[in-house]
C-alpha cells in the first residue's frame, strides 16, 4: 500500500522559512515524479512545484518561483520543499502527490497524480 506523509509544516512569520518533507512508502519512488500542491481555504488545489525522477527537471508555479526550492533524496524515498521569504498568501494546506506511472515528466495538472498525503498545515502571519 502506498503512503505519503508530510512534515515540517508549522506557523511562521512572514518573511520566514520552512522545509516541507514528505516520505513515501509501499513502493520505491526513485523513478517517479513527486510534487507538491496547495489549498488555501475556500480554494481549489493549486499547483506549487515538481520534480522529475531523475532531479533533471523541475517545475513551478510562478507564485513560488525563486522562494521555494523542490529537491528529492531518492535513498531515502523523500521529497523536500524549501520555502523561504514567506508570505502570508502562502498559507495553506501543503499536499505531496506522486503519480500512478513511473518515467513521467513534471505537470501542474492535478489529473496527473494518483497518489496523494494527508496535508500539512502552513500558516504565515503578517
Amino acid at each position: 500500500q502506498v503512503q505519503l506523509v508530510e512534515a515540517g509544516g508549522g506557523s511562521v512569520q512572514a518573511g520566514g522559512s520552512l522545509r516541507l518533507s514528505c516520505v513515501a512508502s509501499g513502493r520505491t519512488f526513485s523513478s517517479y515524479l513527486m510534487a507538491w500542491f496547495r489549498q488555501a481555504p475556500g480554494r481549489e488545489r493549486e499547483f506549487v512545484a515538481a520534480i522529475a525522477w531523475s532531479s533533471q527537471s523541475t517545475d513551478y508555479a510562478d507564485s513560488v518561483k525563486s522562494r521555494f526550492t523542490i529537491s528529492r533524496e531518492n535513498a531515502k524515498n523523500t521529497v523536500h520543499l524549501q520555502m523561504v521569504s514567506l508570505k502570508p498568501e502562502d498559507t495553506a494546506t501543503y499536499y505531496c502527490a506522486a503519480p500512478q506511472d513511473p518515467f513521467t515528466i513534471p505537470t501542474p495538472t492535478i489529473d496527473g497524480y494518483y497518489y496523494w498525503g494527508q496535508g500539512t498545515q502552513v500558516t504565515v502571519s503578517s
